[in-house]
């Protein structure tokens, strides 16, 4: 088993990537827990829900199930409130631990629910997609949706641990492994020129779920992502660099509506409008800018951005977390492996739309 430890303020905790780590669950439930609840939805249920289940009840506590509507347009305060009514149904206490069986979208809701359930109770992450895997499993980031912006409504809150089994991508569709590699390639661009270069010389074996490549990009990834947080747990700063390809891709999800792009297809897309605006604003070689599209391509993303107006774009890209004083910053490459966050204006960001839209 491989395992990333995670250092922050508020605590420590691993994130374990093992072949088979669903049949060894009880051994991360603290020995203090009083019961625990399995959050998931159905498509993952169903492949997975009794095998963790099983896995669970080896702890001799009650394990109850709350399953969720596949979908981010289901990480809302319906959904969440469908979370509480099992807990405090059951008189779920303070001791009681989460366990949240999914993707992004399951680990953000399950995450957020924890943080405020009793004004905080454990959960522990068990990511089944690749980009959860890589990214939003781990960080201690959690929300649910508003309608006017997404993950608007959350919380820093950092799970018990964060179990990996890379078998369980095995199952996914190649949509979704593109939207994490997506993610993936995302570190290197923004922290360390060696992985980009890994990953342009490990494509195919990526496509193709290559079990050695896969575990050395889950753990780069992880080790990446917690090197940031561990400098800054609650974005104040650094964190902010993890959001390379955000700013337009958040916009993309939110014109097009959750869902009809997966956030990781709308992040590959980002990353490409980042490089371009980034070659604008610092002369950004164009090689690679090259290279970004060519990467994204590869991973099978979308490198053209919607037609959206130039006005809606600015509209969207106005209700961001990382924006200051009404201006809207973004996460910008001086080259690959180093990054910087600034604003940029208005007439900036509509050049580099008209330079990546369809």
């Amino acid at each position: 088993m491989n395992v990333v430890t995670v250092n922050v303020p508020s605590g420590s905790y691993s994130i374990n990537i093992e072949p088979g780590r669903l049949d060894f669950l009880d051994s991360a439930v603290p020995s203090d827990a009083t019961s625990i609840a399995i959050v998931t939805n159905p498509k993952v249920g169903a492949l997975y829900l009794s095998r963790v289940k099983e896995s669970l009840l080896k702890t001799g506590l009650s394990v109850f199930v709350i399953e969720l509507p596949d979908g981010e347009i289901y990480k809302d305060w319906v959904n969440l409130n469908k979370i509480f009514d099992v807990l405090l149904s059951n008189k779920m206490d303070r001791h009681a631990v989460l366990v949240a069986l999914g993707g992004g979208v399951i680990g953000d809701i399950t995450g957020f629910a924890a943080s405020v359930y009793m004004r905080g109770i454990r959960f522990i992450q068990v990511p089944t997609t690749l980009l959860a895997q890589v990214d939003s499993s781990v960080g201690g980031k959690t929300a649910v949706n508003h309608p006017l912006g997404k993950n608007m409504i959350g919380s820093f809150y950092q799970p018990e641990s964060v179990e990996i089994d890379i078998d369980v991508l095995n199952t996914l569709d190649a949509k979704q492994i593109s939207s994490g590699l997506s993610e993936v390639i995302k570190y290197g661009l923004i922290l360390d020129q060696d992985f980009w270069v890994w990953c342009e010389n490990n494509i195919n074996k990526l496509l193709s779920l290559d079990k050695d490549a896969l575990s050395y990009a889950i753990q780069r990834s992880c080790e990446l992502k917690a090197y940031v947080v561990g400098k800054d747990e609650k974005e104040s700063g650094l964190r902010a660099i993890l959001n390379l390809g955000h700013t337009f891709g958040h916009a993309i999800e939110s014109g097009l509506g959750y869902g009809n792009w997966l956030h990781g297809e709308a992040v590959g897309c980002g990353l490409v409008q980042a490089s371009v605006l980034s070659s604008l604003l610092f002369n950004l070689d164009e090689s690679i800018v090259e290279r970004v599209k060519s990467l994204v391509k590869s991973i099978g993303c979308p490198i053209t951005a919607p037609n959206f107006s130039l006005e809606k774009w600015i509209d969207l890209m106005l209700v961001d977390k990382k924006n200051q004083h009404g201006k809207i910053r973004f996460v910008l490459i001086t080259k690959i492996g180093e990054s910087l966050v600034q604003d940029v204006s208005e007439d900036m960001i509509k050049l580099a739309i008209q330079e990546t839209t369809k």
